[in-house]
């Protein structure tokens, strides 16, 4: 700015849109200047936009700028912790400032309105003597607000039939009075007029030798940032040993935020923790907005001590966090797979490190980058290598089925194997990571197939309600009979889902009831709690599921586990493929024999001999993790070299191809780079996708060599494309 020209009053805006750059605004004489870090109503062409601040009078500002239309906040709303997380989420994931900063806030703060956290209106009672003799509605309430302790919220009053003008006529004579201050939104059961705090309440059971061996081994931690990872094979305590460990942070007033992988396992979580200590909160995608606000905003304020949440409640601000538990930190839904491609458990590392403060991960199936750090010495590691309550590990078994007739995928001796448990009292798990009836329905004559015509997939055919459906673009159309190619009538489903075992067993075991869970009958949390009220009863039954049955859930009746297929995931392309599929195994394995009856696994397998299979089961899953990290070694892959996966996709296959290679002109040493190929799905919902693989020697490299993506602006309008830092994914 030139000196003749006058100071301006001007506000530097991120806003949340994909563009590496920011916007200069000026502030009307009428408006104090913003802080950095508070929200602003811009104008930004023919949209109205919530960006945030994040310089005031830079000096390189323009002379000539649009005002921006108001200031919503009068401070940091992030807070300086998560200002500083939001600046390393940018550069790390080489994703726009902007957009970075509305994934951290809750969709009801993206809109033009102040925020703020909303208490319950609560009345008490007041001292002295009121004569109510001819106000006896009054009386009434009065003597009911005695009757409960001396307060109550204006709901609980209404509930029972006292009007608003009751309570107005009371606190005029001054009978009582609002305590509203006093009380933050309850997370649950709390004292009127009480702050409600996360403390022991109820002793937990006592802890076998290796429990109290990993406590005291987390008791005894250095100071500071210290990342643990809790290796502990499925059944053998994790939990108890958090629960003991945040005993000790909330005890020296510090806050503890709780990690989990899937929706359905917050409900039985947040049980155990409210039992153990009387209060939690929760944060996921099934709240609602205004709900999920009032959490991140009193967490902000200091007022929950424990919050349990999924990917997203790595993303909220804390007053004094102490602890930071990732469970079963292996899992693939920790890694956000759109947007802002983060992972939850990275992310959690790298706050740890910020505040200074221990991270625990807890897995039986480890991760092989977690593994990785442990080798190198970065995480301390603890190990739980026996069942807690003395239960005994499920003992293995494959089932060689080739050759074999299977109905509805089930070979006879798996049926009889089935039948022996049920009829001894005992629930099976049936695995089967497919859901809906067949994945390909065709024409045995001519064989023609479903397919859709917006992806290049086939599409699934579902018996319940009748339908063929694509999983990937989720278009739907109505389940034909007749060949559309020759004209040929009687269709026939290929290959076996989900929904084809379960008719399957109904016919096979009529007498007793059969549970299927899977994202097709657990679309509400109301629908899984109802199917794992039944699981709990602990009557003979059969439950049929995909991976969402693997996740942590504790079924103590489960005697039987059947894995109908373990074969696809040895074989893909993907290179993290047969980890997955061995964390799977292992993990709905560990399903089985969980109390004091022993529990059985079969596996049916068209390979019994393939090596990734024997390996797992018969050294285990650390044994096999120890083989496939030598493969990984040897082929130079993660975790022994940093990737990214940078995608784009158009309307037209050369459009996303030839954009990806002028992006690989530019990319170019340190790195090495491969394609661009078509992604293993080319095309979906009618987009052609192709990706570029990008790897280094490390980190610091990989990241200098991507700087360069941070300039390009010029895509073509039909062109998206991406960038994945540790993509998940590869093919």
């Amino acid at each position: 700015m030139s000196s003749h020209t006058p100071p301006q009053r001007v506000a530097r805006i991120a806003v949340p849109l994909p563009l590496h750059q920011q916007f200069d605004y000026c502030v009307p004489d009428e408006l104090p200047l913003p802080v950095v870090g508070a929200r602003i109503a811009v104008q930004f062409g023919r949209q109205k936009l919530v960006g945030v601040c994040t310089q005031v009078n830079p000096l390189d500002a323009h002379a000539s700028l649009k005002p921006l239309n108001r200031i919503l906040d009068s401070e940091n709303l992030f807070g300086a912790e998560l200002w500083e997380l939001a600046a390393w989420l940018a550069e790390y994931y080489q994703h726009p400032l902007g957009e970075v900063l509305a994934t951290l806030l809750p969709a009801a703060a993206r809109k033009s309105e102040p925020v703020k956290i909303r208490r319950s209106e609560v009345w008490q009672i007041t001292a002295g003597e009121f004569p109510l003799t001819r106000a006896p509605k009054q009386a009434a309430l009065l003597q009911w607000l005695r009757d409960q302790g001396g307060s109550a919220t204006a709901a609980k009053l209404r509930q029972n039939a006292f009007s608003r003008s009751h309570i107005r006529a009371l606190a005029a004579k001054g009978a009582i009075t609002r305590a509203s201050d006093l009380l933050p939104t309850p997370v649950g059961p709390t004292p009127a007029g009480s702050v409600m705090r996360a403390r022991p309440v109820v002793a937990g059971p006592q802890l076998n030798d290796e429990q109290q061996t990993a406590l005291d081994g987390l008791n005894s931690l250095p100071e500071g940032f210290a990342p643990v990872l809790l290796d502990g094979i499925t059944g053998s305590g994790k939990t108890e040993v958090y629960l003991r460990f945040i005993e000790t942070v909330l005890a020296q007033g510090r806050q503890v935020l709780v990690l989990v992988p899937e929706i359905a396992l917050t409900p039985q979580t947040l049980q155990r923790f409210e039992e153990r200590f009387g209060a939690a909160s929760t944060v996921h995608s099934n709240l609602s907005n205004a709900a999920r606000l009032q959490t991140w905003l009193r967490c902000r304020n200091g007022e929950i001590d424990i919050l349990i949440g999924t990917r997203s409640a790595v993303l909220t601000p804390f007053a004094n966090l102490g602890l930071i538990v990732v469970d079963e930190e292996h899992d693939s839904s920790f890694k956000q797979t759109d947007g802002l491609r983060y992972s939850a458990r990275d992310v959690a590392v790298k706050r740890a490190q910020q505040l200074d403060i221990p991270l625990l991960l807890g897995s039986a199936t480890p991760s092989f980058e977690s593994l990785y750090n442990a080798r190198n010495g970065r995480y301390t590691v603890l190990h739980l290598s026996k069942r807690a309550g003395g239960a005994n590990p499920p003992t293995f078994h494959l089932i060689d089925i080739r050759g074999r007739r299977l109905d509805d995928g089930i070979c006879a001796d798996l049926t009889r194997i089935m039948q022996r448990h049920l009829q001894a009292g005992g629930q099976a798990l049936v695995f089967l990571n497919r859901r809906g009836f067949a994945p390909t329905w065709l024409c045995s004559r001519c064989g023609w197939q479903a397919d859709c015509n917006h992806c290049d997939r086939h599409l699934t055919m579902h018996r319940q309600p009748p339908a063929l459906i694509c999983h990937h673009c989720g278009r739907r159309q109505a389940l034909t009979q007749r060949c559309p190619s020759c004209d040929h009538e009687g269709l026939t489903a290929v290959g076996v889902g989900t929904q084809r075992t379960e008719e399957g067993l109904a016919r096979q075991f009529p007498e007793f009831p059969i549970l299927r869970i899977d994202r097709d009958t657990t679309r509400s949390q109301r629908r899984m709690q109802e199917h794992f009220a039944t699981i709990q009863t602990g009557e003979p039954a059969i439950l049929i599921g995909t991976q969402m049955l693997a996740k942590g859930h504790h079924f103590p009746d489960v005697t039987l586990v059947a894995v109908l297929n373990a074969d696809g995931g040895f074989m893909s392309p993907d290179f993290r493929a047969p980890e997955r599929t061995a964390q799977l195994i292992v993990q709905v394995a560990g399903r089985a024999g969980r109390a004091q009856r022993p529990g059985e696994v079969y596996i049916q397998t068209y390979q019994p001999e393939n090596p990734l299979l024997t390996a797992l089961l018969e050294h285990g899953y650390a044994g096999f993790a120890e083989r496939e990290l030598k493969t990984r070694a040897q082929a130079e892959l993660p975790p022994y070299r940093p990737i990214a996966l940078i995608r784009a996709e158009a309307s037209a296959a050369t459009a996303a191809q030839q954009w990806l290679m002028q992006i690989k002109t530019k990319l170019g040493e340190p790195l090495e780079l491969f394609g661009p190929a078509p992604a293993i799905i080319a095309r979906v919902a009618d987009r052609w996708r192709f990706q570029l693989l990008v790897v280094a020697e490390n980190r610091r490299r990989l990241h200098r060599g991507l700087k360069v993506l941070l300039q390009l602006v010029d895509a073509p309008r039909d062109v998206r494309w991406s960038v994945d830092i540790d993509p998940y994914d590869t093919f």
